[in-house]
């Protein structure tokens, strides 16, 4: 029998878990509510009763079909240690989870950032397969990214490296939570795109956008833009590209620095396809440093969307092989 692997994919809202085949497919999630606020041990035996019943629903042993168990967390992680430094969305300070789900499991158990888990998920079997160099940036409520080097996950000698979403672009810009003004995910996503469309939308009353969302405030999203633009608003077609130069502004900076082979850009807006990527792509083109090179960075979608956060925590034994 084929050895499997789980990956449990922690979030503030949902905890997903994953089985994983050798061939790096998922071939059954489960899932249940975080319930946030509550102590972590609770949350710790949500995650050990989801992996106990992906074995019970498959017919596996835990001790003896699954190499090990994987878990993506928000926070700042120790792989040394396996202990959750610091996790602000919880509110967990000095977490030992590795060592506490390892006691509930019986079997190994490995840890890591979530944004660097769904970062390698895209590397192991998604937009960034075969690249040995890759950055993956999610576009969502701010910026996440994850950056594999020579097929390990980086994240600096403190584990709170990879923070991309606050490279500072536009100097005494808007404030952002992290403390800094000015950061890129306060221009580049997926929330600032559904802000400033408001914004544009509030200041033009009579503007089309309004219909689309049925003249609902509330129901305006990141896509309502892009909506507008293909029906042909001049509004919303500057407030997309407004939005596409700043994620074009930031990427090249990601791009200067890190030289990638791949670099995905995943979240839902990422579903736009060619209608975000053939701007961004034109942008670098006109300011990467290596753009008169032979060799470029290849700019594409993530492919694995929701599921890549599983993936990569089901994967992360092999960054200890």
């Amino acid at each position: 029998m084929s050895k499997y692997t789980i990956g449990v994919d922690l979030g503030g809202t949902t905890i997903t878990a994953g089985l994983v085949n050798d061939k790096y497919e998922i071939v059954y999630k489960v899932g249940c509510d975080t319930n946030l606020p509550r102590p972590a041990s609770e949350v710790e035996k949500s995650i050990a009763d989801l992996c106990l019943r992906i074995c019970r629903d498959k017919k596996l042993d835990i001790t003896k079909d699954i190499q090990w168990v994987g878990i993506g967390t928000p926070g700042s992680v120790n792989t040394a240690t396996g202990v959750v430094e610091f996790n602000a969305n919880f509110g967990y300070r000095d977490w030992s989870l590795q060592a506490d789900m390892e006691k509930l499991l019986g079997c190994k158990v490995y840890i890591e950032n979530d944004a660097n888990a769904a970062a390698y998920g895209e590397y192991v079997n998604g937009g960034a397969k075969g690249a040995k160099y890759a950055v993956v940036i999610t576009l969502g409520t701010g910026i996440g990214s994850g950056i594999i080097i020579n097929g390990k996950i980086f994240s600096g000698f403190n584990y709170a490296g990879a923070e991309l979403g606050h490279l500072v672009i536009v100097k005494d810009g808007r404030p952002c939570m992290c403390g800094r003004n000015g950061c890129w995910e306060k221009y580049a996503s997926a929330r600032a795109l559904t802000e400033d469309t408001k914004e544009a939308m509030q200041a033009h009353p009579d503007n089309m956008m309004w219909k689309l969302v049925g003249g609902d405030i509330n129901r305006v999203n990141a896509k309502t833009a892009f909506d507008g633009m293909r029906a042909g608003d001049e509004l919303a077609t500057q407030v997309v590209n407004n939005f596409l130069e700043y994620v074009g502004c930031g990427i090249t900076s990601v791009i200067n620095i890190f030289q990638p082979e791949i670099l995905c850009i995943g979240g839902g807006i990422s579903r736009e396809g060619e209608a975000l990527l053939a701007p961004v792509r034109a942008y670098v083109d006109k300011e990467e440093y290596a753009r008169e090179g032979d060799r470029r960075t290849k700019i594409v979608a993530a492919k694995l969307n929701n599921d890549a956060g599983v993936l990569g925590a089901a994967t992360l034994g092999m960054q200890n092989q």
